[in-house]
């Protein structure tokens, strides 16, 4: 969370600054120049540039998801091992806080369950009470600030879907032109549900990779210009961090206590 108290140790700098730069590409329209060192995907043979339209509403996604606040989200993350960890909640961009519940499983079955809050500056876990039928937004209200476990974030495949999530929205629509000029692609179509939606490779920063490689980052987008999806390709990784969205909650309300002091 924001507020800095216990501090988990920081992940090796070269790896931390790979994710910042992933986590700076995936939700940047306007990609600055220079060397990231993320990893590419090889392509497929549908791909083609986006179209004017299709740049049109992956830049107006963002913003629609900001306008949807808040909005129900469920993460996967794999790490490694047989590990995944899931986290259902919500997000709200206009606060840019996240509140929800997280279920660890290996090989063997669950290992892992609580709350988790989450925000720019960092992610906070606590117990949730056992048979508690409220929404984990309601739990983590009843929770003091003392009762969390907050962290800065972590290289770790859930800490930058955590991340991801909640820098995606924004405030303003990206600059459709600088998204085709930055590499993002079309790569198909796909049903999520009940609903028909576009699949894009988002952009790259200039200079980072060979011409026609693909970004690390992939994003469903439906006719609307609503997102659907993002995907996260992590190198090491062959399952991809994956982001689902499944619209306004309007009944959710971000809960203060966590970020409270005292």
């Amino acid at each position: 969370m924001a507020r800095k108290t216990k501090t988990a140790a920081r992940p090796p700098r070269r790896r931390a600054r790979w994710l910042g730069a992933l986590i700076a590409i995936a939700v940047c329209g306007a990609v600055a120049g220079g060397v990231v060192a993320y990893e590419t995907v090889a392509d497929e043979a549908a791909e083609r540039p986006v179209t004017t339209d299709e740049a049109s509403r992956l830049a107006l996604s963002r913003l629609n998801l900001y306008q949807a606040s808040p909005v129900g989200v469920v993460l996967t993350a794999s790490e490694g091992g047989g590990v995944q960890v899931r986290v259902e909640g919500v997000v709200d961009y206009r606060t840019h806080r996240g509140a929800g519940r997280y279920r660890t499983t290996g090989a063997s079955g669950p290992l892992d369950h609580g709350l988790v809050v989450w925000d720019t500056g960092g992610l906070g876990l606590a117990p949730e009470s056992e048979g508690d039928p409220a929404p984990p937004w309601q739990q983590a209200e009843r929770i003091p600030r003392a009762g969390w476990s907050p962290r800065s974030y972590t290289a770790d495949p859930l800490d930058a879907g955590l991340q991801l999530l909640i820098q995606v929205g924004a405030d303003r629509p990206d600059n459709p032109l600088l998204l085709a000029q930055s590499g993002a692609r079309w790569l198909g179509r796909d049903r999520i549900g009940d609903r028909g939606y576009d699949r894009f490779a988002g952009p790259r920063a200039q200079g980072s990779a060979p011409d026609g490689a693909r970004s690390p980052l992939t994003y469903w987008v439906d006719g609307d210009g609503t997102l659907g999806r993002v995907t996260m390709q992590i190198a090491g990784l062959g399952t991809p961090t994956t982001v689902d969205f499944a619209g306004r909650n309007a009944d959710a309300k971000l809960p203060e206590a966590p970020w409270l002091a005292g």
